[in-house]
Order: C-alpha cells, then structure tokens, then sequence
C-alpha cells in the first residue's frame, strides 16, 4: 500500500495544473466567514446562560464549567475524528453534512428536558462546530500561497466575530424568549447555511490524501511528532485559548451577582468590547504575507499578558474589564491567526488534518480554562481567576521566547 508521502507526490503533476492562482471570490470568502462565525458561536452560546442553565439543571457554581467543558470535549473528539476527513472526502458534501447534523444537535439542545440530555447534545454540538475548521482549511486551500494569510485572517475575522456575537446574542434572546429560543433560532440559521454553501462551493479537484481513515487519522499524530513549528504553535494554542476561556467561561458569575447584578443582554453585550479581536485577525492575515510571523506572535503575548492587569478589577470596574477585554481578545486572535497561517504552510496538501491537529490544542486549552476557572472562581472568587489567568498568559509567552526562530 502507498504511503502518504508517496501517493502524494504521485498526485504533484496533476494537482499543480490546479492550483490556484489568488483568491477565491470575495462572495465565497464572505459566505466561509458568516458560515463559520455561526458554526463557532454555538460553543459559546452557553458562556453567558451558565448561572440560568445552572439554576435549571440544578448545577453548583464549581460545575458550571462542565457545560464548557464537555462542548469542548465534544469539539476536541470532532477535530481528531473529523476535520480530517477534509483531506479524504467531498468538501463540498462534508461541510454540508455537517451544518445539516450541527443543526439537529442544536435542536436536541434546545428541547433538553433533563441535565443528562442536555450535557450529551452539548457534547455533539461541540463535535459537529468543527464544520468551522473544515471551512478554514478549505478556504486556505482554495487561496494561492501569496493570499493565504489573508484569506485565513478574513474566515477567521467571521469566526471571532462569531464568538463575540454569541454572547450578545445568547443574551438578548434569553432576556426575550428564554434560554431554548437561542438553540432553536441557531438550529434554523445553520440549516440555511448548509443550503446556501451546497449551491456556493465549486467542485474541487479529487482529494490528496488516498488513505484508510484509520491510517488518515494516524498520519495526523505523525505529523505533530515529526514537525517542531507544528508542536509550539500548537502548545501556544493551549495556553492562548486557556487564557482566553478563563476569563469568558467565568466573568458571567461576578457580573451576575452583586454589585453589578447584570442581565443576560448586559452580560452579552460585553462580548463587543471584543470587536477589536476581528481586527486583529485581519491585521495578522496580512503581517504574516509580509513575514512577520514572530514579530506579530511575541507583540500579541506581551498584550495577553499585560490585559489581566485591567481584568483584575472587574468587580471595581467595569470600565476596566473592557479595556481588558479589547486587549485580550486581539492578542489571542492574532495569535491564533498567525498560528493557523504557519501550520498550514508546513504541508499545503495535508491543511485539514493540520488544521484540525492544531485546533485540538485550541480545544483543550479551552477546557482546560473552563474547569480551571470555575475551580478557581468557587475557592478564590475573581482574584483567583485573574491568577490562573496571568499564569496561562505568562507561560505562553515564556514558551514563545524559549523557542522562537529567526
């Protein structure tokens, strides 16, 4: 049986001819963008509802981050087991796939009628969101070298104002309807988007990979093994997005209560002092097509730190928590734009399995975040936040000094 090496550079002729020359068009990159940024926000739906969810399904304040964390359980089995599948199957027919189940499980979230059915929707949510990263992989592959970064920096700009928009959102529809009618209406918004992506996406050429599923998945874990670049930004991607989930998975439990005692729609609303993250995203896109990877990565971790010093008085001011906000949310977006722009580049012709290796870690370190977070939040209260906080954000950006290159 051919290796994967093997079948690929036996594919190198006829694929050349196809490669692209620039960008796919502005109508498929915005379309990508919506889709993703729709596709990602239903992990962080939950993020301002968790004191309402908890007290629906009678969960503790400790447990809260359990709604987090199985998504992104659910997210992280996803990306091993299925964005891959970008490099085997139909990408056309594997996105809409996907949007068509992702909408069932959102339905099945928001018909739960007990705390068990709703934990394992959540999970198959999680599982079935990383549609986002086919979609980012598939936009990279359909972009030639030179716009590739920023063809990643305008997906994944939809993909952060998805997240942003998701708590703002989340908010004002439960304050509204309640907290199923934010699942219903994502349910109906994503069966529209599987529509419109089956009638938008071209006809690809036939995948590069060859391969047994089984042996498809293997080649993803050889990959990380044998690349260095793909091991740091990965480990990057751990500690970034711990930081990050640290403060969004437990900010809502000190605004919630006194002295601010926000509502949902206040609560999601602080998700905009974020915006500056989409940005970001875009400004990264374009320094990494100029080279300037490191430069943009050790300026990015340097913010990340430097936010959780605003982010600490959350409960003196709210004022402080946007500016800590806007900081954090653009370090961690430009870094992770950065991230996806560097991986895929080390093997163009396997970009799903990478994409989807290196959103484990993102995955992961958002978990992590989530459970830590609570555990801090239910010892410490806030100060305890802010310190696992900084202690994410500084050990990304000691690891980044240790092993950055020229």
């Amino acid at each position: 049986m051919p290796s994967d090496c093997s079948t690929t550079s036996g594919r190198t002729a006829r694929n050349t001819a196809l490669a692209p020359t620039g960008p796919p068009p502005a109508r498929l990159v915005l379309l990508f963008a919506v889709a993703c940024g729709s596709a990602v926000a239903n992990v962080y739906f939950a993020q301002p509802l968790l004191v309402t969810l908890g007290e629906r399904f009678s969960l503790g304040s400790g447990l809260l981050g359990t709604l987090v964390t199985v998504t992104q359980a659910g997210y992280a089995a996803g990306l091993f087991l299925l964005v891959p599948l970008g490099d085997l199957a139909d990408r056309r027919r594997l996105i809409t796939l996907q949007l068509g189940l992702l909408a069932a499980a959102l339905l099945a979230v928001a018909l739960a009628p007990a705390t068990a059915v709703l934990l394992a929707a959540l999970a198959l949510v999680g599982v079935l969101a990383v549609v986002a990263q086919t979609m980012v992989a598939a936009a990279a592959h359909l972009a030639a070298p030179a716009y590739r970064g920023r063809v990643v920096g305008a997906v994944t700009s939809g993909v952060i104002t998805g997240i942003l928009l998701a708590r703002t959102v989340a908010g004002v529809l439960a304050d509204l309807a309640g907290w199923r009618s934010v699942y219903l209406l994502s349910a109906a918004v994503t069966a529209t988007l599987a529509v419109l992506l089956r009638r938008a996406l071209p006809a690809g050429p036939p995948p590069a990979a060859r391969l047994p599923y089984r042996r498809l998945l293997a080649s993803t874990v050889a990959l990380f093994a044998r690349d260095r670049l793909l091991r740091v930004r990965g480990a990057l991607a751990l500690l970034v997005f711990a930081a990050f989930s640290t403060l969004w998975s437990s900010v809502v439990q000190p605004l919630s209560s006194p002295p601010w005692s926000l509502s949902h729609t206040a609560i999601g609303a602080f998700g905009l002092a974020g915006a500056a993250g989409a940005l970001a995203a875009g400004i990264a896109g374009r320094w990494n097509d100029r080279g300037l990877a490191q430069r943009t990565t050790g300026t990015a971790l340097v913010l990340l730190a430097l936010s959780w010093l605003p982010l600490a008085f959350t409960r003196q001011s709210l004022w402080a928590l946007a500016a800590g906000t806007v900081l954090l949310d653009f370090a961690v977006q430009a870094v992770h734009v950065t991230n996806q722009t560097l991986v895929h580049a080390v093997r163009p012709d396997a970009g799903s399995r990478i994409i989807g290796g290196y959103m484990i870690f993102y995955s992961a370190g958002s978990a992590l975040g989530a459970t830590g977070s609570s555990l801090a939040y239910a010892a410490a209260g806030w100060p305890g936040v802010s310190a696992l906080g900084a202690a994410f954000s500084c050990a990304a950006l000691l690891l980044w000094a240790t092993t950055r290159t020229p």
